[in-house]
């Protein structure tokens, strides 16, 4: 395999076998990547995302001084993203004052606001942070809520909230554990989840044989799935047992099953996927499976000030 393409042998948090764990803050963000991608590629150097300084105080404050749209202070809250609350809005499900809501509607402080004839509590006008779990999913839970099959979820092991919900920042399969993301704002959880914003995610993978040379340029250079292209921006060697081969894997997005359906199609089975990172958080190495941890204030403003800069007045927390 060709030295200045291969990816680099790393060790295992048990010794040779097993995949790299996280690090401190900074997750796996910071190692260097391919060298010399391709023309047009994104190999090289990654994204500086880390925690560390005070909250921006900015980056999700209305700009213009405006109250807020009335589905971006819902989704705020917790009810859900903005575009499912448009959808509620428009189907009458969301009322003001005694009156059907419209999309595109502010709010003040004194205003009532009714979800399914629900009175919610937004507390518009008094600026709060948003809160922020991390799990370690165990294989075997689903992510949602609704279940006609029963099994286990995500959700009946998050803390407690009141007046609002969890939203979990992206999904993770049945078969796949590691690193989830929840917070109680929609606004954020939607800021860590947009295609546009390139907010990376890493996995460790467990594959069956060795990856081609010819497998690796296709992963690098990009796969044309049923839903659209594909590719990872990095991939690195992570050692292995007998036939058993570890690689981790940095991809841009994060759409169903995006990881094992890349490996499916350059012939290789993923026997094991976990997530261990999640743009600036990495999965906490003390932090067992089926356990939570939730940020500090503190670490919830590192996480604010880490994201990238977004114009004040699309992202609020109210």
């Amino acid at each position: 395999m060709d030295g200045n393409r291969a990816p680099r042998q790393g060790r295992g948090p048990g010794g040779p076998g097993g995949p790299r764990g996280p690090g401190g803050p900074q997750g796996q963000g910071n190692r260097p990547g391919r060298p010399g991608g391709k023309p047009g590629g994104r190999g090289g150097k990654p994204k500086k995302e880390q925690f560390g300084g005070g909250f921006a105080g900015g980056a999700f404050d209305d700009e213009d001084g405006e109250a807020p749209k009335l589905h971006k202070a819902l989704a705020d809250a917790g009810h859900g993203s903005r575009r499912e609350l448009e959808e509620w809005i428009i189907a009458g499900r969301v009322s003001v004052n005694g009156m059907p809501a419209h999309v595109g509607q502010r709010i003040g402080p004194t205003d009532k606001v009714r979800v399914n004839g629900k009175l919610v509590n937004l507390k518009v006008g008094r600026s709060r942070l948003p809160r922020v779990v991390l799990y370690h999913k165990p294989e075997g839970e689903i992510v949602s809520r609704d279940d006609p099959e029963g099994r286990p979820s995500v959700f009946d092991n998050l803390p407690k909230i009141r007046g609002g919900r969890w939203i979990t920042v992206g999904r993770l399969d049945i078969n796949s554990c590691g690193l989830l993301v929840a917070t109680n704002s929609g606004d954020l959880a939607n800021r860590l989840m947009h295609p546009r914003y390139g907010i990376d995610r890493e996995y460790a993978v467990r594959i069956l044989g060795d990856l081609s040379e010819e497998a690796l340029e296709k992963l690098y250079d990009g796969i044309e799935l049923e839903d659209g292209p594909a590719r990872f921006t990095r991939i690195e060697e992570a050692g292995g047992d007998g036939a058993n081969r570890w690689y981790n894997v940095t991809i841009a997005e994060g759409r169903n099953r995006e990881v094992r359906r890349m490996f499916d199609s350059v012939g290789v089975v993923v026997s094991r996927l976990m997530r261990v990172r999640y743009g600036p958080l990495p999965l906490p190495p003390q932090l067992k499976r089926g356990q939570t941890r939730e940020l500090t204030e503190t670490e919830v403003k590192a996480l604010m000030t880490a994201l990238k800069p977004v114009k004040k007045s699309e992202y609020g927390v109210a």
